[in-house]
């Protein structure tokens, strides 16, 4: 390896083994497990890399050790600075304060609180600035040459690359029939150092890369092709408009192919993962699964390896997607359904959700901002079958009554 982050550095085997021998016994060597259910599910074979039980959830400890480890003594004690309000934060962060080298990192005044705090939990200074991480980016660049700080960058580095490339080492090690890797990108480090362990393979793995619709970056620059970024995605941690120029170049020559996941996919394959595996996941940590369940096809009977590479996700939002996860599989619904506004009325549509054994959650009434004529009035019931086919006989059972009956759908 050649340089930091120039145009002239590169990356190979040796660099990842080295990393792997720098960073040992500082990370934790996640386990690998092959997953039966899921398998039956997907149509491939699964092993899951469970790096959402590093110390601070996520991957992103080994490059940012790997890159620290390999400063000199004066770099050290001047300390280090980044842009970041995710992963990179916290593990630059946590073994920073380990090693005794003073971390600051740039955060957006935007940064939601409960992220400051995780970063400063494990021993980071944070210093908001700027509305846009591209804000906080360029203020850190200005803190990095006024205060002589060093500049780590959270994907588009040589060192930080080859630490995260050992999660490959590990996994093929643990699980060496794997036949191809599925590997989320957002700047591009994970797959970058990932991709150079699995081309070194005899015979090489394939590899191949997912993001989401919403940030496909890489994947436009990959195909060729103009794509807008932009949205509100589950899977934050590779919500990148631009990916690295150096993980570019190593992406064009270690990835096979890229492919994109819908929001519904990454919902489903957060809670599949759960609900099957007893494991939290972040949405870019559940984007190798939301792959391989959106194209069955392309990886039907083969031998996968999936990176589960984060666990930081929201409480509140992971409950959120656990329900909804519920609404689509039919097991929680709201329906919609009209009625004439005169006593009774409703008794006699609880009386069919009764008779289905369907229980009823909550009811609205709307009376005034509707279409029906003044009489008239909609009620939607959010309730809970057992399944998609229990609901179905409810609802024909209330359509064959006479009523108007509709499913306020999911987007």
């Amino acid at each position: 390896m050649t340089g930091t982050g120039t145009l002239e550095a590169n990356l190979d085997i040796a660099d990842v083994r080295a990393a792997a021998e720098r960073i040992a016994g500082a990370v934790v060597r996640t386990p690998t497990m092959h997953s039966k259910t899921l398998s039956k599910i997907t149509g491939a074979e699964i092993w899951l890399k469970f790096e959402n039980q590093q110390f601070t959830a996520a991957y992103k400890e080994r490059g940012a050790l790997n890159a620290l480890l390999l400063m000199d003594p004066e770099q050290r004690a001047r300390g280090v600075i980044a842009a970041s309000a995710g992963n990179h934060s916290q593990g630059l962060s946590y073994h920073g304060s380990r090693l005794g080298v003073p971390v600051t990192i740039v955060m957006p005044r935007t940064t939601p609180t409960v992220k400051v705090m995780q970063t400063e939990s494990v021993g980071g200074h944070v210093v908001l600035e700027g509305e846009t991480f591209d804000e906080a980016n360029a203020y850190a660049r200005s803190m990095e040459k006024q205060l002589g700080l060093t500049f780590v960058h959270p994907f588009d580095e040589p060192n930080v690359a080859a630490g995260q490339g050992t999660v490959a080492l590990e996994l093929l090690a643990d699980a060496p029939e794997i036949e191809t890797l599925v590997v989320p990108i957002g700047g591009g480090g994970l797959i970058s150092g990932m991709g150079t362990v699995a081309k070194a393979q005899v015979p090489p793995v394939e590899v191949i890369g997912v993001q989401a619709e919403l940030y496909p970056s890489a994947y436009s620059r990959f195909k060729g092709e103009e794509l807008e970024c932009g949205g509100d995605t589950l899977a934050e941690g590779i919500a990148v408009k631009e990916p690295g120029t150096f993980t570019s170049r190593i992406i064009e020559k270690v990835v096979d192919d890229i492919v994109l996941v819908k929001e519904s996919d990454l919902e489903q394959a957060v809670a599949l993962l759960l609900q099957i595996e007893k494991t939290v996941v972040e949405g870019a940590g559940a984007a190798g699964l939301a792959a391989v369940l959106a194209h069955r096809e392309r990886f039907a009977g083969k031998k996968v390896g999936l990176v589960l590479c984060g666990g930081n996700i929201d409480t509140r939002l992971l409950a959120n997607v656990l329900l909804r996860d519920l609404a689509r599989s039919g097991r929680l619904a709201r329906l919609r359904i009209s009625l004439q506004d005169r006593p009774g009325a409703l008794l006699k549509v609880m009386q069919e959700f009764d008779a289905h054994h369907v229980n009823i959650l909550e009811i609205y009434h709307q009376r005034i901002f509707t279409n029906l004529p003044a009489k008239g009035l909609v009620t939607d019931i959010e309730c809970e079958a057992r399944d998609r086919e229990q609901l179905d006989k409810l609802v024909g059972a209330l359509q064959a009554r006479g009523y108007s009956v509709s499913h306020v759908e999911l987007n």
